[in-house]
């Protein structure tokens, strides 16, 4: 499978004995070691639940633009809700995408650190009440495979099992339901731009046979088409960081297809609680050797609290939300 360029790790294999588990946590550090980026197949998810979650996205794309932008981000605070086309950017430029942001579902936090901000409740569309309950089990099932795949990275890395469950607090998480609509332009087009995730585990499932997704590795731009039964893993800058550099956060962007043809993508990051500090793994002597350092970029710093990597990624992605309802962290006029 070489030709996918990236490797595929499938997860049934922890619980198909010492030596298959010992394996699969070996390729697990290697994947994350050299390329940040794996595919993984043997977790559980259902087809049947894959599909319904596919078929409630398409359905909410599909409802009048009136009930989509009752639910717009605008009216949030706490960056939930519906993004229209354009309405996100990255790098500054703008994503040709729409889109559903989806968090952990809590009641709003008053004054306290600048990420207390990010916390708060979902808005859901009311054209659409089933939504919300297929994207609960989505979210249940999907943590389970996170937690899973962070007790195996735990293991890898020459720490104790519970490393990140002891660490992480309330786990923050965040599902998109994105919807790429086809450009005629010639050139290819920014769904969305090169950049790295902010948290530690991001799990990506995407409409089948729908390419678009692209990694940077070696300083070259490879294509990660979709893989049946399988979702796209990536490791965030806070993962990096905390291996000093041994695992690796990788750039990554996201073409848009051509019209009329279009694509949808669901990622789900896992992170920790915003107020967690992720201390530094202490690594065996032997991968210590080959950790790179935090990679060093000015206008991209990572910081060891998961609240301050989170709320500089809202805010640089949806200026308009961070200039109604956060003016005074980002100079913006009242």
């Amino acid at each position: 499978m070489a030709e996918l360029n990236l490797p595929i790790l499938d997860l049934s294999q922890l619980d198909a004995g010492p030596e298959a588990a010992a394996r699969f946590r070996d390729d697990l550090r290697a994947a994350t070691h050299d390329v940040g980026f794996f595919y993984l197949t043997g977790t559980g998810v259902t087809p049947e639940l894959e599909a319904r979650l596919h078929q409630a996205a398409k359905d909410f794309f599909a409802l009048p633009e009136a009930d989509k932008l009752a639910i717009e981000n605008v009216k949030s605070p706490h960056f939930r809700g519906y993004t229209r086309i354009g309405g996100e950017r990255t790098q500054g430029a703008v994503d040709w995408r729409e889109q559903i942001d989806i968090g952990s579902e809590r009641a709003a936090v008053e004054g306290g650190p600048g990420y207390n901000r990010l916390i708060g409740p979902n808005l859901w569309p009311e054209a659409q009440p089933e939504l919300r309950e297929i994207v609960e089990e989505w979210h249940e099932h999907l943590s389970g495979v996170a937690r899973k795949l962070l007790r195996a990275w735990a293991l890898a890395l020459g720490a104790d099992e519970g490393y990140f469950e002891e660490n992480f607090g309330d786990p923050s998480t965040l599902i998109k339901i994105v919807r790429y609509p086809g450009t005629h332009e010639p050139e290819p087009q920014q769904g969305v731009g090169a950049h790295k995730d902010s948290g530690v585990l991001t799990l990506l499932w995407v409409e089948p046979g729908k390419g678009g997704l692209q990694v940077e590795r070696d300083g070259t731009w490879v294509d990660a088409p979709p893989v049946d039964g399988a979702f796209v893993v990536n490791i965030g800058e806070l993962l990096e960081y905390a291996t000093d550099g041994y695992l690796k956060a990788t750039n990554h962007r996201v073409v848009s297809p051509k019209a009329p043809d279009e694509r949808i993508s669901i990622p789900f990051f896992f992170n920790p609680a915003l107020d967690a500090r992720l201390p530094l793994i202490e690594l065996p002597a032997e991968l210590a050797a080959q950790a790179r350092g935090v990679t060093k970029d000015p206008s991209n710093p990572i910081h060891a609290l998961y609240g301050e990597n989170a709320l500089k990624s809202r805010l640089r992605a949806h200026p308009d939300v961070a200039a109604i309802h956060h003016a005074d962290l980002v100079g913006t006029p009242a």
